[in-house]
């Protein structure tokens, strides 16, 4: 699955998606060939090379891939939707500048391949929202649906222009336990198991009903890895990928969280964040993810419920 001379550089690896990435690529190629970076030093991150890194910083990234021979660069780094929209301009700045800087390291052939999330944030209010399919109409709503459409179409660009090895997936909302949510609309659906664990009670910004698209991290991570190892000849989309695992609401989550917590209580006070998850799909259509490098989820909400309670009992 992988060559001696690999060399992977993760931007963001403090983040949520970043930490589970880390460990799981260095499982495949050794921790002295995964290099984490992000803003400050991750605690989470004790077994690898760590390098601070501002991605905005153009030398400083050049510095670190020549520094270590770097081949492939997974790109995480960005501002997410609740927190984007707090700050726009300053979102909208990090997360096109980075992608471009590393778009530009491979069409320069300094490394190989390149990860780039993007998520189902590139849909908006006029997207169909039930099977959203893999081609539809794109109208996103906060700045980082913005920052993340147009950062398909760029890696597209790059790829038919200059054959850059660029992969991507339309995350949905991710649930793991081994980090803290990083101000993501979906952020309710890893509180909730906090707060059930702490205090029986939760209060949710969205409404009862808002069914979204969800996914369990070891799932998103799974699906990463095998779009990053399937043959370049697989990838048939050089956009972003739409992915699929499971849809639920806040008030199905409460549902299932009482079968372990019977007395676990939930009340709803919807905020900003509920007009941003009505912009967006109830359910996803990933029949070309499935087709061309064989995609399949294996958590349903019951599996899902059940290893986020046991994994955060034994962390906490």
């Amino acid at each position: 699955m992988s060559a001696s001379n690999d060399k992977i550089l993760i931007i963001g690896a403090g983040g949520q998606i970043g930490v589970e990435l880390t460990e799981n690529l260095s499982t495949i190629y050794g921790s002295s060939n995964v290099i984490a970076s992000d803003l400050k030093v991750s605690p989470y991150l004790p077994n690898n090379p760590f390098e601070i890194l501002d991605a905005l910083d153009k030398n400083a990234l050049f510095e670190i891939v020549k520094k270590h021979g770097i081949t492939h660069v997974y790109h995480l780094a960005a501002l997410l939707s609740a927190t984007g929209e707090q700050n726009p301009m300053f979102a909208w700045k990090l997360n096109m500048e980075s992608l471009f800087h590393v778009l530009d390291l491979a069409k320069e052939k300094h490394i190989k391949q390149i990860y780039w999330p993007s998520s189902i944030a590139v849909f908006g209010p006029t997207t169909p929202q039930i099977n959203t399919p893999q081609y539809t109409v794109m109208e996103p709503s906060t700045i980082y649906g913005i920052s993340k459409q147009a950062g398909e179409r760029w890696c597209e660009w790059y790829f038919k222009k200059f054959g850059v090895d660029v992969r991507s997936i339309r995350y949905p909302g991710l649930i793991g336990w081994k980090s803290a949510p990083g101000g993501g609309t979906t952020d309710y659906a890893v509180h909730i198991f906090y707060e059930a664990l702490k205090t029986g009670t939760y209060e949710s910004f969205l409404s009862e009903n808002t069914t979204l698209p969800m996914m369990c991290m070891e799932d998103a991570i799974r699906a990463t890895l095998e779009i990053m190892h399937a043959p370049a000849e697989k990838i048939k989309i050089r956009s972003s990928y739409n992915l699929s695992g499971l849809s639920f609401s806040p008030k199905e989550i409460a549902d299932e969280i009482r079968k372990h917590i019977p007395n676990f209580k939930m009340s709803y006070k919807p905020d900003f964040r509920q007009q941003i998850a009505d912009s967006w799909p109830k359910s996803i259509d990933d029949s070309s993810a499935r087709i061309d490098w064989g995609w399949k989820e294996k958590y349903n909400l019951e599996a899902l419920v059940k290893a986020m309670l046991d994994n955060l009992k034994t962390k906490t």
